[in-house]
């Protein structure tokens, strides 16, 4: 983790993927309003969903100006564990006088009822900056504002692996199967944010192997950035 900054009034933890909408929501609350980024990491060194490592998440906050604090999480994190060590994380918030911790959520209710019924257990708020978005006009907005994104992970029942590592932009998305959301907010696919408005300088990545994982009962293709 890196140096805490101290609570403002309204002081803001931002959970953080590195992806698409995590850095749209952080570019829609205004990095002056953001306290810190919070993300989960397997004892691997890269996040369970996306593939990325670790230091990648911590360069991307450099850029960002703000501190990250990292989740370590088992490979094989049954959900009792995963709630254990948020549960410590919240509880670390509140003694820092954190009041609110935002989500970049877009539809998904029962992903947003599970987060509320966690944060009922504390004195943080939830927020959604960017719920109920039309995610046509979202991923329009994303791009027409500069933002520029490597995808990381797809789903293979969805994709063949040469979307793997290719951009986030108008061409990819016209390539992509109609019947994804534009989006991928039903985890079609994942990205890697590297450059925008918010950040001070491009995070220099390059993409490397391909590989393809079994995760759950589905198969997924991940580029590895290094």
């Amino acid at each position: 983790m890196t140096e805490q900054s101290a609570p403002t009034e309204s002081a803001t933890v931002l959970s953080w993927s590195g992806g698409k909408d995590a850095a749209h929501a952080l570019y829609a609350l205004g990095t002056d309003e953001v306290t810190e980024l919070l993300t989960t990491i397997s004892e691997n060194g890269r996040s369970s969903m996306h593939g990325v490592r670790r230091e990648l998440y911590a360069k991307q906050a450099e850029s960002l100006g703000l501190p990250i604090q990292f989740v370590e999480i088992p490979q094989e994190c049954v959900n009792e564990e995963y709630e254990s060590r948020m549960a410590s994380v919240m509880a670390e918030y509140e003694s820092r006088g954190i009041k609110r911790i935002a989500f970049a959520d877009l539809f998904l209710e029962d992903v947003r009822n599970y987060r509320e019924s966690r944060l009922a257990e504390t004195n943080i708020e939830g927020i959604w900056p960017l719920w109920n978005r039309d995610t046509d006009e979202q991923i329009r907005a994303f791009l027409d504002v500069g933002f520029r994104a490597t995808v990381v992970t797809v789903d293979g029942s969805l994709f063949d692996s040469s979307f793997a590592g290719r951009e986030l932009d108008s061409t990819f998305l016209a390539d992509a199967p109609e019947s994804i959301d534009p989006c991928g907010e039903n985890g079609e696919f994942h990205t890697f944010v590297w450059d925008g408005p918010i950040f001070d300088s491009p995070v220099s990545t390059e993409t490397g192997e391909v590989v393809t994982r079994e995760v759950g009962d589905g198969e997924f293709h991940y580029c590895d950035l290094r």
